[in-house]
């Protein structure tokens, strides 16, 4: 589908682009080509094509969750805070009263 000069002029101020004459041609040879190549894909035949979101088998990067008893124990880490009142850490007070 050959677009017109006419059509870019039109899609070029839709995208509020100002061109010049070597890139109006440019533009309507490219946008041409790529419509066309938008229309050889249409005729694929695609119904025997299961519909996917990957073409790729899913994996997870994530290491497992697992439960461990390598956690700090909860006095032990009390015992290094600068300040602990009722098992927890206390802080100074950020907030005017």
């Amino acid at each position: 589908m050959a677009l017109t000069r006419e059509q870019v002029e039109h899609i070029a101020e839709l995208a509020k682009l100002s061109l010049d004459e070597a890139e109006i041609e440019m533009f309507r040879e490219q946008l041409s080509a790529i419509l066309d190549h938008a229309h050889e894909l249409a005729q694929l035949d695609i119904e025997s094509i299961p519909p996917t979101a990957s073409v790729l088998p899913l994996r997870s990067v994530l290491a497992a969750d697992v439960v461990r008893d390598s956690s700090l124990d909860r006095q032990r880490f009390l015992d290094n805070a600068p300040e602990a009142e009722a098992g927890q850490v206390r802080v100074q007070s950020i907030l005017d009263e």
